[in-house]
């Protein structure tokens, strides 16, 4: 496996605009003799089809959903970071820069966390002319809020339906290249494997969900953003559809796999009420700005949350970060929101979760004034719920949320597989071992309008223009291995549903491989999950054919890949004898409990290399160099 970094020398500030010139270019009549796939239609999939397209490609859009609008972005709520520094409180492209490096815990490439900042800047002007509805001041002008791990305010938001409103905003755009016919769209298609020809990435095998219908598309590049794999915990804030496979799939047709046991947990979500439900609702972390996080001072404390007087609650992240307080980056207020409820002082019915109280910010600022800026957030509450949040304080618990693992790419977003490009929540790039809160919708679209579009076309210039054919002996061959698949999967015949195995994984990789890691839980993972997938492939039942309209297939198949998934996860956190970020080895922390890295031993990337399901892994360290950001212990107090 070769890997090539292709990150520019030089300034760092000049990098991202000397790589633009000196790669080369497709001309515009070219370009239409180029066929492009993107997988994938939420943010980073929508906005690269819609600018590819805009080009003059030919761009083909996959999703699985019935629309584009239904991709997972739509359910980000708080906002979206930009170093505008509209509020000259002393932000700037380098603050953003090292606020997310550091937030990051070191893991993340300069080079790339860099650029990064510096399109921020377009990505806000870019939906302003979309006309994205963002948040305004009295005068006018954009508003700004503040979220975890930073000190300023650089967050953009519309209300608590961020990710909503700029979805919309890229779906426009992609509609109007459907409209001009530079883009087609294929809703509810899934992809199920990538086929290489000649040691590039020319096409895919997809599934009609509708008909079931098997076939092969051909292209000379394709796009991968079909999001992370949050779902393989079974219980997480996203939706039921997103998976692993596409990238899954890909990774086992040659693309390393990086840092998979970088998983984020989310600290503001409505904790779980009982063992019958399917997935967790997210609490947007822009309540953070007005909501003061506290739990009981005495273990066991029975009263209701409205009727504990102030002495006798603790603020602990005020307490203990006094600097950022509620703001204390993801994976920091997760584990302390663990950390109370393990002491016994959470509050609600079965004592699982922590408070998040708008008592005093409604006094302050008034509950009109809470209501514009949450108004939607308390409603969903409320109506999950039955609690009315404007009287006694919001339950939260840390819940899965986002993954910083992914597909390794280059500085050009290519995989280790020319021609395969993997782009946002699908990549490993720039969040190292924690995201902070609004960054995610900001490389989306980053990826997608700003830097594909360039690092695509360096590849083209470089391919032959020759058109690849589906009638090719390797897109025959890869089309038959899938239907075996998938005729696998329908002829077991057992008596288990996938939602019971699902759920079976999850909780083992919540308990063993989530919030906080040791090698004895790890290694007992490790142990079990080739048996439950092994009783997976013995004893599911999926009821129907493959050639019609079939969910319990669908699950069948994605959580099939979360089985074989689940083992390079629990491996990679195995490996890492050191904690960072989200990834929290309880054998390596401070006498305060943070996080304990090893720069030494553990300052790379893994990056993993398929041998074979039930066969080990080979494990890839590519360094991570640092010149511009000193190796610090993190420290948010």
């Amino acid at each position: 496996m070769k890997f090539n970094s292709r990150v520019p020398s030089g300034p760092i500030e000049t990098r991202w605009g000397n790589h633009r010139f000196e790669m080369k270019l497709v001309n515009p009549a070219n370009k239409r003799k180029y066929d492009i796939i993107v997988i994938g239609s939420g943010l980073a999939g929508a906005s690269a089809a819609a600018t590819l397209g805009e080009l003059g490609y030919n761009v083909k859009c996959y999703c699985f959903q019935d629309s584009a609008r239904r991709a997972h972005s739509i359910a980000a709520q708080g906002g979206i970071n930009a170093a505008k520094n509209y509020q000259n409180d002393g932000d700037s492209i380098y603050r953003l820069f090292y606020d997310t490096i550091k937030g990051g815990d070191f893991r993340s490439r300069e080079s790339n966390v860099y650029r990064l900042a510096e399109i921020s800047l377009n990505i806000i002007d870019q939906c302003v002319a979309q006309g994205v509805p963002f948040a305004r001041e009295y005068g006018g002008l954009l508003a700004n809020r503040s979220f975890g791990g930073a000190q300023v305010s650089r967050t953009f938001y519309a209300r608590g339906q961020t990710g909503q409103q700029l979805l919309l905003g890229a779906y426009q755009a992609l509609q109007r290249q459907v409209a001009a016919g530079r883009v087609e769209m294929f809703t509810r298609t899934e992809m199920l494997d990538l086929v290489i020809v000649n040691g590039h990435a020319r096409g895919i095998v997809v599934r009609d969900l509708v008909t079931g219908e098997i076939h092969s598309v051909a292209a000379h590049a394709l796009v991968l953003a079909t999001g992370g794999y949050s779902n393989v915990f079974f219980l997480s804030t996203n939706a039921k559809g997103c998976n692993v496979t596409a990238t899954w799939r890909a990774h086992k047709r040659g693309a390393a796999f990086a840092n998979p046991c970088f998983t984020q947990i989310h600290p503001t979500c409505i904790p779980q009420a009982g063992e019958y439900q399917s997935k967790l609702t997210l609490m947007s972390e822009s309540l953070r700005n007005d909501g003061r996080i506290w739990v009981p001072k005495k273990a066991g404390d029975s009263r209701r949350p409205k009727d504990i007087p102030e002495e006798d609650r603790d603020y602990y992240l005020e307490r203990i970060y006094p600097s950022f307080g509620n703001l204390t980056p993801r994976d920091v207020a997760s584990r302390r929101a663990k950390e109370a409820v393990d002491e016994g002082r959470g509050v609600g019915e079965n004592r699982g979760g922590v408070c998040l109280d708008f008592r005093d910010a409604i006094q302050r600022l008034g509950q009109s004034v809470i209501t514009e800026r949450y108004g939607n957030l308390f409603d969903m509450y409320q109506q999950i719920t039955g609690e009315n949040p404007y009287e006694i304080p919001m339950r939260i618990y840390p819940a899965p949320h986002y993954t910083m693992g992914g597909l390794w790419v280059d500085y050009n977003l290519m995989s280790t597989i020319p021609g395969l490009h993997v782009i946002g929540e699908a990549n490993f790039s720039d969040h190292g071992a924690n995201r902070l809160g609004a960054s995610a919708l900001m490389q989306g679209l980053a990826d997608g309008y700003f830097v594909l579009p360039y690092t695509i076309a360096d590849y083209l210039a470089r391919t032959d223009r020759t058109p690849v054919r589906t009638d090719h002996p390797a897109f025959k061959q890869t089309e038959q291995e899938v239907r075996e698949r998938v005729q696998r999967l329908l002829n077991v015949n057992g008596t288990r549903s996938v939602d019971s195995f699902h759920r079976e994984l999850g909780k083992l990789l919540w308990n063993q491989c989530g919030m906080a890691r040791n090698a004895s839980g790890l290694q007992d993972a490790l142990a079990k999950i080739p048996e439950m997938r092994e009783q997976f492939w013995n004893d599911l039942q999926v009821s129907g054919a493959g050639e019609e309209f079939n969910q319990e297939l669908e699950k069948a198949g994605r959580v099939a890949d979360f089985f074989e998934f689940a083992e390079l996860m629990c491996r990679d956190a195995l490996d890492r004898e050191e904690s960072c970020g989200g990834h929290f080895r309880e054998e390596h922390q401070t006498e305060e409990g943070e996080a304990k890295r090893d720069d030494e031993n553990f300052a790379h990337v893994s990056a993993w290399e398929f041998t074979g399901v039930g066969h080990e892994p080979v494990l890839h360290k590519k360094p991570l160099e640092f010149e511009y950001v000193n190796l610090t212990q993190r420290s948010y107090k």
